[in-house]
């Protein structure tokens, strides 16, 4: 009843109203003033819990009461912060970490913090443990790969070729392993082995880079005759297309209209006796293999594919409309 008189008396001398109560909502309040009044009452109500949680006669079960009010008051304060400059006010919000009074940060997750005694609660202190095990351990493994950040071109060894060494080696392993594939084959084909190892093709620069030998070359069989005699055939061949140059290009310029010009060529000025004697000279390494077996396949003209399409065309009209 006094506190009913007390309160009624200090509404007629305009001291207070029930109605002066912090509103539930941030939102609602629309004066400045206000929002900062109830702020610093947030704050206030805050000091006092942090005050509050350190007490160390306090169980296990209200200090995890207190924490959460304290949290609680924190969302309510950034409630109050974001309504004061939505209206046009001072901008409390800052990214300023939140200290204890060891002047260390407060530990949480996700915007729950814990205050005082709330860090030495069973199942938080190994959580904060777990945590910092797991920064330790990450900051190990920076370190570890620390050392091989940043490094020049030497360590990629984009400088090892520098000195030709590495080349060199390679070359050699290189030759070696052509030796001992080049007598596989030799084997699996029953061929003899005596014959001389050819070098291995490598372009304009197999002429200048022989094999390493260390003693005297051995004598030239008859194949390598053979191989001769075969290659003059190819230029003999050659000299009598260059000859024939003038004639070929009549007959080019006039089979571009029906797209036989390829056909024409290769039957006209030889070039198909250049590929029987290539593949003469194939089959004589491969003796399982004959001469036409290794000759190109012969590709139909434009005229004989046009025919057969226009057949297929011309059945498939027949089967449609009078059937099979």
């Amino acid at each position: 009843m006094l506190y009913r008189f007390r309160e009624a008396q200090a509404a007629e001398l305009g001291l207070g109203t029930r109605a002066d109560r912090r509103p539930k909502m941030a939102s609602a309040c629309k004066s400045l003033r206000e929002c900062e009044r109830w702020r610093g009452e947030i704050l206030r109500e805050l000091s006092r819990k942090v005050s509050k949680i350190q007490d160390a006669g306090l169980t296990d079960y209200e200090v995890r009461d207190v924490n959460d009010e304290i949290n609680k008051l924190m969302r309510e304060k950034r409630h109050w912060e974001n309504q004061i400059i939505a209206l046009g006010g001072a901008n409390y919000r800052r990214n300023v970490a939140m200290l204890d009074d060891d002047g260390k940060e407060v530990p949480g997750t996700k915007g729950y913090k814990y205050f005082g005694r709330a860090k030495d609660l069973p199942g938080v202190r190994e959580l904060f443990q777990s945590k910092k095990q797991e920064e330790e351990e990450e900051n190990q493994a920076l370190a570890f790969y620390k050392k091989f950040m940043n490094q020049g071109p030497a360590y990629f060894g984009d400088l090892d070729e520098a000195d030709g060494k590495l080349l060199e080696y390679e070359r050699q392993a290189e030759e070696e392993e052509w030796r001992d594939e080049y007598t596989n084959v030799r084997e699996i084909l029953n061929l003899p082995l005596d014959d001389p190892i050819p070098p291995i093709p490598r372009g304009s620069s197999a002429s200048s880079s022989p094999l390493p030998s260390n003693g005297p070359s051995p004598p030239q069989p008859a194949v390598n005759a053979k191989r001769k005699a075969h290659e003059e055939d190819v230029e003999m061949d050659t000299v009598d297309a260059e000859a024939a140059a003038p004639d070929q290009a009549k007959r080019l310029r006039k089979a571009e209209s029906d797209g036989t010009a390829k056909v024409d060529i290769i039957s006209s000025n030889g070039g198909a006796d250049s590929i029987r004697s290539h593949a003469n000279a194939a089959a004589a390494y491969l003796g399982f293999l004959s001469p036409e077996d290794l000759l190109p396949p012969t590709l139909p003209t434009r005229g004989e594919m046009e025919g057969v399409l226009l057949a297929l065309r011309k059945q498939a009209l027949v089967e449609e409309y009078f059937g099979e």
